[in-house]
């Protein structure tokens, strides 16, 4: 998703930028260079790009992780991720958000969430992807269910997910 924002602040003074925040969710692998080119492409105001991939563990609840199932709200699912993007553009001076996030069967070692900040300043893009995963794991519809020798079950929430959350109110 691409759209011109009247949202950030350049010494002082409001000027339009271009909200340039991308949103995927699919059941491939993902490169680990996802959205680096095409948030760089043609671009020379860009002083940092900060990135996050989150991988499946082989231990969670149980120490025998064998999979993990990830379900989703199709469109539903998009647009909560691109709001929290559209959130962090408004906290931040930011250049470009790339979020993918994968759904299906995944095992220990898949990447499964790739959050890339590209902007002016380290501290901005840092901060940004921080608060943007922050809050993909609290608020985006994704349901995990793993697998394990003692059986499946359903990841439940961590409390723990909810204070780092909250540390940005």
């Amino acid at each position: 998703m691409t759209k011109w924002r009247f949202s950030h602040r350049s010494r002082g003074a409001r000027v339009d930028i271009k909200l340039d925040i991308k949103v995927a969710i699919q059941a491939a692998p993902f490169s680990m260079a996802y959205g680096y080119d095409d948030a760089l492409a043609g671009r020379s105001d860009i002083g940092a790009v900060v990135s996050f991939t989150g991988l499946v563990r082989d231990f969670n609840e149980t120490p025998d992780v064998t999979g993990l199932t990830l379900e989703h709200y199709p469109g539903m699912t998009e647009r909560t991720l691109t709001d929290i993007g559209e959130q962090a553009w408004q906290r931040w001076s930011l250049q470009a958000v790339r979020i993918i996030h994968r759904v299906g069967y995944l095992e220990p070692g898949d990447p499964i969430v790739r959050v890339l900040v590209a902007s002016a300043h380290r501290r901005e893009a840092f901060e940004a992807c921080d608060f943007i995963m922050d809050f993909l794991k609290t608020q985006a519809p994704f349901w995990k269910k793993e697998h394990s020798a003692q059986g499946e079950y359903w990841v439940k929430e961590r409390h723990t997910d909810q204070q780092d959350a909250a540390r940005w109110e």
